[in-house]
């Protein structure tokens, strides 16, 4: 399973970015799928995650009330719709999968995914 991101870019404090997960050639609808983050000098950090259905989803408290996951199943594509973005945000973005069952159940998002992506840059810089 290849995970392909894309959506990444510079922009200003305040600007907004959609971030994209797919994964050609392979039907994500059993997947849990997890973002997270790496920026130089810092940890990684999980910044949000779905349930296969969109049920369950969880976010990082730094981004609370400004990021918002979601899927759509029919595109085989997960979305991380980014707004009010801040410099601390800059990083590595990268989609990860799992089909064990219930990696997103844990609302402090410390599941193992078994797949990952390389990863799209998100700069925030004025």
């Amino acid at each position: 399973l290849q995970l392909v991101e894309s959506g990444g870019g510079l922009v200003q404090p305040g600007g907004s970015l959609r971030l994209s997960c797919t994964a050609p050639g392979f039907i994500l609808d059993d997947y849990d799928i997890g973002w997270f983050r790496q920026a130089p000098g810092r940890a990684r950090e999980a910044v949000s995650c779905i349930s296969t259905r969109g049920e369950i989803r969880h976010y990082a408290d730094s981004v609370k009330g400004r990021f918002i996951i979601s899927r759509y199943n029919a595109k085989n594509t997960v979305f991380l719709e980014m707004d009010s973005l801040k410099p601390e945000d800059t990083g590595n973005y990268y989609c990860t999968a799992d089909n064990s069952g219930g990696a997103c159940y844990d609302e402090a998002m410390t599941a193992t995914y078994d797949y990952r992506g390389q990863g799209t840059q998100v700069t925030v810089s004025s």
